[in-house]
């Protein structure tokens, strides 16, 4: 029975490992990132505030006095100077830069704001003398005052940029300060997550792999014939529905097996015949011994084309227990075979495939090519010295589909090719020959007379310049075949 509120899945554990852990490490990081925002924003914001300061300091400097001299010289006038436009900026921009400022910071501010207007007093006596049209001189002594006013109100701001380039080299500091504390909290964070990481990866292993654990044992068991095993229920939810599947299937299994030992036996025989005659177990362990060469040496393009191809090989061999499928995948299924031969034969088997697409839409009996092609490989092309050429040819001719499989092979004599017609005529193969040679040949010779209803099969030409097998049968569509025939799509 399942325990009632143990039960949880992987995916749900590895989902609450990885919050936890994200958790642990990003939470220092947003601290430390809002830490360093906060002193960049004021460390830039005081950066402006100097920058405005400095840009005041000429107009303070020289520009105010120097507009207060040309109108005492008669050279511009009040209107035409904008002196006191130039002051009243001034004065804006020091009372919104006090604004802005820290409270130590502030003071040097003030007094220049408080100067400014002694500053423009003194421009208001200038005025005033040019009114009343005093004489020069009395101006160009109050002009000595302006220009001493506005020499005292520079070294006021000049203050207030020393002590903000102070208070930036503080917050430097304090940033220099948060980044090494955050580093130092991330790394200990960091060594924290790596450890409760594997200790809950243990956890989560122990959860997962004993359930597994069970599995294996009880499906070694029924793959043994141990046919009463079953497995205990699982609090993980990813195991339990297969669990149930597993001990469902070993009961109708074993029920099964009780009912109906005899006809399975004679079921499996049969298989292993039809097996026999359409793969050869030695090619598929070749092909493997192949792909394994190829990993062993790196060449994990050449791996893929072979597991591809054989994986072709096979699934169309099958064809989910259909008879007949489309010439294209008759047409890829050789040419998967091909390609792992050559792998095996580089240096002896060229071969060519000449099937057009437009037929390839037609259906045909399955596995028709292939055994010829074996044949002509391992009894033509294999034992001549030098090696040779296979080709394939298909095309549609007058209603009717022909095919041809020629080798430059070593070819077969006479008496050989007598012998073989023969056997072919009564359905016989060598036992001798096993599954290359004549069993191939005499299969899909006795498969074209049976399925198409004709009584001509497979012609054999073959000299001593090698041998071509071919054979010609009816056009057929997928809507033209009996709905009796498994077809494949």
């Amino acid at each position: 029975m399942k325990r009632p509120g143990k039960e949880k899945s992987i995916l749900g554990r590895i989902n609450d490992l990885s919050h936890r852990i994200v958790l642990m490490l990003v939470f220092p990081i947003i601290i430390s990132l809002l830490l360093m925002l906060f002193y960049a924003y004021k460390y830039h914001s005081s950066i402006q505030r100097m920058e405005t300061i400095a840009g005041l300091k000429t107009v303070v400097a020289e520009d105010i006095p120097g507009a207060a001299w040309n109108i005492i010289s008669g050279r511009e006038t009040f209107a035409e100077s904008k002196i006191y436009v130039m002051m009243h900026d001034v004065e804006d921009t020091v009372e919104r830069i006090s604004e802005e400022t820290s409270e130590e910071n502030r003071l040097s501010l003030m007094v220049a704001g408080r100067t400014m207007e002694t500053l423009e007093n003194y421009v208001d006596i200038i005025r005033d003398n040019i009114d009343k049209q005093v004489p020069v001189v009395e101006n160009e002594a109050v002009l000595v005052e302006v220009r001493d006013v506005a020499a005292l109100v520079d070294s006021m701001l000049n203050e207030y940029v020393a002590k903000e380039i102070e208070s930036s080299a503080k917050m430097s500091i304090s940033l220099l300060w948060v980044i090494i504390i955050t580093a130092a909290a991330e790394v200990i964070i960091v060594i924290l997550a790596i450890w409760f990481r594997n200790r809950s990866m243990k956890k989560t292993a122990f959860f997962v792999r004993q359930p597994i654990e069970e599995l294996e044992k009880v499906t070694t068991l029924l793959a043994e014939g141990t046919l009463d095993a079953r497995l205990p229920d699982t609090d993980v939810t990813e195991l339990r529905n297969l669990t149930r599947q597993v001990n469902s299937m070993a009961d109708d299994l074993e029920a099964m097996m009780k009912k109906s030992e005899l006809d399975a036996k004679r079921l499996r025989k049969a298989e292993l015949r039809t097996l026999q005659a359409q793969i050869n177990p030695h090619f598929l362990y070749n092909t493997l011994d192949a792909i394994m060469w190829k990993a062993e040496a790196g060449e994990k393009d050449e791996v893929i084309q072979l597991t591809s191809a054989l994986s072709d090989f096979f699934r169309i061999s099958l064809s989910s227990g259909a008879d007949w499928i489309p010439i294209s995948q008759e047409k890829k299924h050789i040419e998967g075979y091909l390609k792992i031969q050559q792998t095996r034969y580089r240096d002896i088997m060229k071969y060519e495939i000449d099937i057009p697409d437009e037929i390839g839409e037609y259906y045909m009996l399955k596995l028709m090519l292939q055994p010829l092609i074996e044949n002509a490989l391992y009894h033509g092309i294999k034992i001549k010295r030098g090696g040779g050429m296979i080709k394939v040819e298909g095309k549609a001719e007058d209603g009717f589909l022909v095919f041809s499989v020629s080798d430059t092979g070593l070819g077969m004599t006479e008496e050989q090719l007598e012998d073989l017609n023969e056997r072919m005529k009564k359905g016989q193969p060598s036992v001798s020959e096993g599954g290359g040679g004549g069993f191939g040949l005499v299969n899909v010779n006795m498969r074209i007379r049976l399925y198409y209803n004709q009584t001509d099969g497979l012609m054999i030409e073959s000299n001593s310049e090698g041998t071509k097998v071919s054979f010609k049968v009816p056009c057929r569509t997928k809507e033209e075949i009996s709905e009796h025939e498994s077809i494949s799509g």
